[in-house]
């Protein structure tokens, strides 16, 4: 298998690893798709957010370890520690299931209240710096010129297909996604994931 295609899918089986777990912004989408209001406005305005983000990581952290490889070291200590501790929360959450609950009370939301809520739950959450600009971004640092650029690229790659999936396939995902058993068993993959790309990352790739 190629060199390239291999970073790819690297970045889009760590891109889906980040962005599959329960939290306010999947909720959200999750909720308009069972109701089909402003589906797709919501997921280009999540896609676009999330490609500028994972972009911006790719492109700062790339450029700052080429200037200085040193920086190359921390770089992987740092996302390496985020990791295991990724993969220790997904643990936890594997042992004590949450569910997604969509459709319970509210109306029917204008498509501007829609978008900016969308927007909200994008860029005031914290953790959508950590995972996009810092944990991807430094992942990507380690596969040099122009690897960064391919596991980017399978990064962003994996945002659409989860927010594209999750809106428009809502419908038929609602009651499943309901069940905490099918969280327990998507967490605990997660789990193992990051765990696995942690010690990688640990041991110098």
């Amino acid at each position: 298998m190629p060199l390239a295609l291999t970073t790819a899918l690297a970045g889009l089986g760590t891109g889906l690893g980040l962005i599959v777990a329960i939290g306010a912004q999947n909720t959200f989408i999750l909720r308009q798709g069972i109701r089909r209001e402003h589906v797709a406005g919501l997921v280009a305005l999540c896609l676009a957010s999330d490609i500028v983000l994972i972009g911006a990581g790719v492109a700062g952290l790339g450029a700052l370890v080429t200037a200085v490889p040193a920086v190359l070291t921390g770089v992987r200590v740092v996302g390496a520690a985020f990791l295991l501790g990724y993969a220790v929360l997904a643990a936890r959450r594997a042992l004590r299931p949450g569910r997604m609950s969509a459709d319970a009370g509210g109306g029917s939301l204008s498509r501007r209240r829609v978008l900016l809520t969308g927007a909200a739950l994008t860029w005031l959450n914290p953790h959508v710096y950590l995972d996009t600009v810092l944990l991807v971004g430094s992942l990507a640092a380690v596969h040099g010129e122009p690897g960064r650029w391919w596991f980017g690229g399978g990064a962003m790659l994996a945002s659409v297909v989860w927010f594209v999936a999750l809106g428009w396939g809502a419908g038929l995902l609602a009651g499943w996604f309901r069940r905490p058993a099918t969280w327990r068993v998507l967490d605990g993959a997660i789990a193992v994931v990051m765990a696995a790309l942690g010690l990688t990352l640990l041991l110098g790739g």
